[in-house]
């Protein structure tokens, strides 16, 4: 079997900016590329999965990167890294999170890693009890009083509103303003087992399907909206107009910059273990 032959599982999420970007790859219109068997989880699955080697090829946290890169390497391209599009801790009210009881989605996230960096440098004393829960239960928690303030991600940056709460914190205007680099989000990973030449065709099918996405966004369109939960059409066209950009079609310097940036300063909290040297090394 050559490599173009060979079926590779690949697990993302349904998020507009996933769906946009693997549309023409997993329907078969990059030439030469893998085919993929599909499947959708959230995050926080997909980060299990790969503590356990569950799959091929999934997207993950890079917060989840110092705990699998033996087995998985970092692929240098189909991520989310950018600019004005990090996390935000919303309140009903405002004020400061000193003893506070805070949800979050998951406690393996780039989310969470940047509020415990965010909190450490900004709030006085310690944050009160962490809670998970499903992401979508979030913001009705904090509008309920179930818990004080929530950490949210991806569109709840633009319906927050409809839901009466503050943002009390931008955790990415955070990051920026203290770093200068973009804001690592999440990676596409894949087994180190699968070899240097299909490692290296899995990313260069990546970028041949962001390329394609970018050319032709109405081609992808059905696929996104397919598996947008309902989501308004508009509100996925803002979603995935932050979350694929430049970095996605390759890291480059700042995003490799960027995301050892940000696991050094986990590694030095303790939030992380430590990066080796060459553990970002593609392929």
């Amino acid at each position: 079997m050559t490599v173009e032959q060979q079926r590779l599982g690949i697990v993302y999420s349904p998020c507009p900016n996933d769906t946009f970007v693997f549309d023409a790859l997993a329907h078969g219109r990059v030439p030469g590329a893998p085919a993929l068997d599909v499947t959708f989880a959230d995050i926080d699955i997909t980060n299990g999965m790969a503590e356990r080697g569950e799959s091929d090829v999934l997207k993950v946290s890079y917060a989840v990167l110092p705990h699998v890169l033996d087995e998985y390497a970092l692929l240098p391209c189909g991520g989310a890294l950018g600019r004005g599009c990090g996390p935000l801790v919303l309140t009903r009210e405002p004020g400061e999170l000193t003893g506070r009881t805070v949800a979050v989605p998951s406690e393996k996230s780039t989310a969470y890693l940047l509020f415990r960096l965010w909190a450490a440098d900004v709030v006085p004393g310690e944050v009160g009890e962490i809670v998970v829960m499903p992401f979508h239960e979030i913001m009705p928690a904090v509008r309920d009083g179930k818990v004080d303030a929530g950490l949210v991600i991806h569109e709840a940056r633009f319906t927050y509103q409809d839901y009466g709460l503050h943002r009390l914190a931008d955790m990415g205007e955070h990051w920026e303003r203290t770093t200068g680099l973009p804001i690592p989000l999440g990676a596409i990973i894949a087994k180190r087992s699968l070899g240097a030449r299909t490692l290296t065709l899995l990313a260069d099918s990546i970028r041949g399907s962001v390329r394609a996405a970018w050319d032709d966004p109405e081609a992808a369109r059905p696929y996104v909206m397919a598996h947008a939960q309902e989501m308004d059409p508009a509100v996925a066209d803002q979603h995935i107009g932050l979350y694929v950009n430049e970095f996605t079609a390759d890291l480059g310097e700042d995003g490799y910059a960027a995301v050892r940036g940000l696991l050094t300063r986990a590694a030095a909290e303790g939030l992380v273990p430590p990066l080796g040297p060459d553990a970002l090394r593609f392929p």
